[in-house]
């Protein structure tokens, strides 16, 4: 049986570009995402999202909107990966490189999946089209995905806190 990490990914997305940030150190370092991380005991994971932004990119939002939660299995690992996935149209502040990732605007149709996650390209789409989903990827490795499940969803469930 796989125990569960609950993990927070939020997406600033403008008119035309999305924010992203290049991994310096840690898990998936070297590729392009959005800004996230673990939630932390006691946390909502809506305020762990808003808290990891800050910390990674300088940025404050007002409103964050639950747009997906996707399950990731890694073959050989103890824990699944349980990423509550957000997106925000408005935020506070500039982006500003931290330790660890290195914020960058891409327009829409130059987003660099070739350097994200390979499971990426298959749901970033529906981020953007303003569509909400849930799915599960088994990965070998870090690169390669041996199996998943996307569905376009009408509400994402709520996990309020561990």
């Amino acid at each position: 049986m796989l125990s569960s990490k609950l993990l927070t990914l939020v997406l600033v997305v403008q008119p035309g570009r999305v924010l992203l940030g290049m991994k310096k150190r840690g898990f998936g370092a070297g590729k392009w995402n959005g800004f996230g991380g673990k939630v932390q005991p006691g946390e909502s994971i809506e305020d762990a999202a808003r808290r990891e932004l800050h910390e990674e990119s300088g940025l404050t939002v007002d409103a964050l909107e639950k747009v997906g939660n996707i399950k990731f299995e890694f073959v050989g690992e103890t824990q699944l990966l349980d990423v509550h996935i957000f997106r925000a149209d408005t935020y506070n502040g500039q982006p500003t490189e931290s330790e660890e990732m290195r914020p960058q605007w891409f327009e829409c149709d130059k987003i660099p999946f070739s350097q994200m996650w390979a499971d990426d390209i298959l749901w970033f789409p529906l981020i953007l089209q303003k569509k909400k989903f849930v799915g599960y990827f088994k990965f070998q490795g870090h690169d390669v995905i041996l199996s998943h499940k996307l569905e376009e969803v009408e509400e994402v469930e709520e996990v309020e806190e561990l």
